[in-house]
């Protein structure tokens, strides 16, 4: 009795794609031309780039100091509960950051203000 690990209908996609693969494969080329130094335009070989630790900068973890959860949820209580951070959420930042400016919501075309799209 033969034993087949594979049956002839999972074998089929695996010799196909076998031989789909073979043409790049083959195509591959061994050599490889050897890497070389940048050149600057006076003849001098070019600086090496700078060095730049991932770790400039750094700051290590602080471990702040928690509140007891009791407490955490008494002053929730007090202020109003979830409705008091929603309302937070809701108003505007009220120091907002400079340097990220909202964009203006025109056409490119026109200076109008775009219509926004509805679904049909």
């Amino acid at each position: 009795m033969t034993f087949y690990v594979f049956s002839s209908r999972l074998a089929w996609p695996l010799v196909v794609w076998s031989l789909a693969a073979a043409p790049a494969v083959c195509a591959q080329s061994g050599t490889t031309a050897a890497p070389t130094a940048p050149i600057a335009p006076s003849g001098l070989a070019a600086a090496p780039p700078v060095f730049k630790s991932a770790f400039e900068g750094y700051l290590a973890y602080t471990n702040d100091k928690t509140t007891d959860w009791r407490q955490a949820n008494d002053n929730t209580a007090r202020i109003g509960g979830w409705r008091a951070y929603a309302r937070e959420a809701a108003e505007p930042d009220p120091h907002p950051n400079p340097s990220a400016a909202p964009l203006p919501a025109t056409s490119a075309k026109t200076a109008a203000p775009v219509a926004p799209k509805t679904q049909p």
